[in-house]
This record gives C-alpha cells, structure tokens and sequence, in this order.
C-alpha cells in the first residue's frame, strides 16, 4: 500500500474545506500531485489514499481523521473525490446503506453501467485511453508504482450497477470526458438528473483520465467552483448579467 498523500493551505491562510481523493485502476496517490497542488493553493486541505481492495465508510473515517490535528474534526466542507474504479466505489456506497460522512460528492470518469473492456494492448495503448497531456503521460510513465494494464481490468459488474442505482442526497458533480471511452453518456445524463443535487459537466477533447488531461486547468477551476459554492448552499457568488461571446 502506498502511503497516502497530504496537501496543505498556504501559511497563514484558513482552511476552506476538505477533499479526499480515492484514484482509479492502476493509479498511485502521486498521480493526483497536480490537482492536489492546485486544490491546496486555493485554501483546501487535500488528502490522496490509495484505494482499498474493498472501500467502506469506515476506510474513509479513517483517513479523513488523519486529517484534522488532534481531536478537531477535518474543515468544512468535506468532499469526497472519486475517479474511475473509485468513483464507482464511493457511489455504491450509497446504494448499499454505508453511505460516508461528507457534504458533497465527485465523481470524475465513472465507467458506465455495463462493465468495459478498454482496448489496450500495449501501454501506448492504455495511455491513449487515458489521456493526450503530456505531462500526465510522462507521470504515469515514470511512476514505477503505477499498474500498466489495470484499464484492461473491467470494474466488477455489481460495483457499477450499484454506483449507478445509488441515489447520494449530497450535492454531486460529475466530471465526465467527451472522448473517453469508457464512459456511457446517456447513462451519466440518466443518473445526474435522478439526483435532487447534481451537476453534469462534459469536458469537451477530454479523455478517461479527466482530471489530468489536456483541459486540466478548466477542470480544477469546475472543481473549485463546485466547492467555493458548497459554501454558499449551491448559490454561484457568480452571475453572469450579460455576454457578448
């Protein structure tokens, strides 16, 4: 097991909430070092674990207790991130009654209901898959921790279907990559809209990997946005009058 991954607010700054990322097949806690860095500069305190086999609340408990020093409780809002495999994971939570003590819930490149074999026969191939930033290519590379081929792992049947049947009663945003296939879109739109509080946003040229692609940057700016208004009881401080473009 890899050791889990801390991000902190800049000195002097209060903390504005917590974010709890659980990565996906074959990914390390050091894939999400990008988004952690952005996520921390903006004032979030930012934890990446690697995954368990089997994901419970109390897994989660556990590292968002690590969190917070000494008795204090983690800063709210507590969101928890999932993407791929273990987005599936945190949103069959929900369905099987073991629902985590958060506020808000996203979930970034969550497969779609009927299990997906990706095909990639070389990692050329599974990078493909993934993502086209090169940087984000390059950390997948290096990273010897990394499993090469774990995309070609189709995520259980029962996780997906119970991912998709959840009904989490938190505010939950879906991250989604227009070119990633191993997503079921219309699947996404049916499950978004069965939720009393969720947001759908398709990132447009993006990949599986959709929170470290090309578009990376507009994807952690939908991130914090998410979070800066979960502070403001899902009211945008933001509201455009008037556009010409």
């Amino acid at each position: 097991m890899s050791d889990p991954l801390d991000f902190h607010a800049p000195d002097g700054l209060l903390t504005r909430g917590t974010v709890l990322v659980v990565p996906g097949r074959g990914e390390t806690p050091e894939t999400y070092t990008r988004l952690g860095t952005r996520l921390a500069f903006d004032a979030y305190r930012v934890r990446v674990i690697e995954a368990p086999a089997t994901l419970t609340s109390a897994h989660l408990a556990a590292a968002l207790a690590e969190t917070a020093p000494g008795d204090a409780t983690p800063a709210a809002p507590v969101v928890l991130l999932g993407a791929d495999a273990g987005a599936a994971a945190l949103a069959a939570l929900y369905a099987h009654g073991d629902a985590p003590a958060a506020d808000a819930l996203i979930l970034a490149g969550l497969p779609g209901p009927a299990p997906v074999r990706a095909e990639a026969a070389t990692w050329d191939d599974e990078l493909g898959v993934r993502t086209a930033c090169p940087t984000h290519r390059g950390r997948l590379t290096e990273d010897a921790g990394v499993r090469r081929g774990a995309l070609a792992e189709p995520v259980p049947s029962a996780l997906l279907a119970a991912a998709h049947a959840a009904r989490p009663p938190v505010p939950t945003l879906l991250l989604s990559g227009e070119q990633d296939p191993l997503a079921d879109h219309a699947a996404l739109a049916a499950f978004a809209k069965s939720l009393d509080r969720a947001r759908l946003a398709l990132v447009r040229g993006a990949h599986h990997d959709v929170l470290n692609d090309l578009q990376h940057r507009s994807v952690a700016a939908e991130v914090v946005g998410f979070l800066e208004t979960l502070r403001e009881q899902l009211v945008p401080r933001v509201a455009v009058r008037s556009s010409t473009w």
